[in-house]
């Protein structure tokens, strides 16, 4: 995959892969399907997928983004890996509180301490 094309980076350490966003808006339909291929291909290349999705640079996000996140969520359990979610604004924290997705992700505060939570 070309490089221009990635929204996402990724570093992987001690076993776990770590994704962070490039755009401080998550919202075109586009932009979230790549996302989303991006994010299965690295599922799909791991017997038991580790994976940390930093929000770091996100300020906005839409209903489209988190309904992948759900699907990558599905996925990931399906092979008996491990998904955690951090450096998530607040704003954005409010939308997983109300919509009651923080009981389905395992949510840190940072991604020091969602690293250190991986077994």
């Amino acid at each position: 995959m070309p490089a221009e094309e990635t929204r996402l980076r990724i570093t992987n350490k001690d076993g776990v892969t770590r994704v962070e966003f490039l755009d401080r808006n998550i919202l075109d339909e586009a932009s979230i399907q790549r996302i989303g291929e991006e994010i299965t291909e690295i599922i799909d290349a791991a017997s038991e997928p580790k994976l940390l999705i930093s929000f770091t640079n996100v300020d906005h996000m839409s209903s489209a983004a988190l309904g992948t996140l759900i699907t990558i969520h599905h996925k990931i359990r399906n092979r008996s890996g491990e998904l955690r979610l951090a450096d998530i604004d607040p704003q954005i924290q409010e939308v997983f509180s109300i919509t009651k997705l923080d009981r389905i992700f395992t949510i840190h505060e940072d991604s020091e301490s969602a690293m250190k939570s991986f077994g």
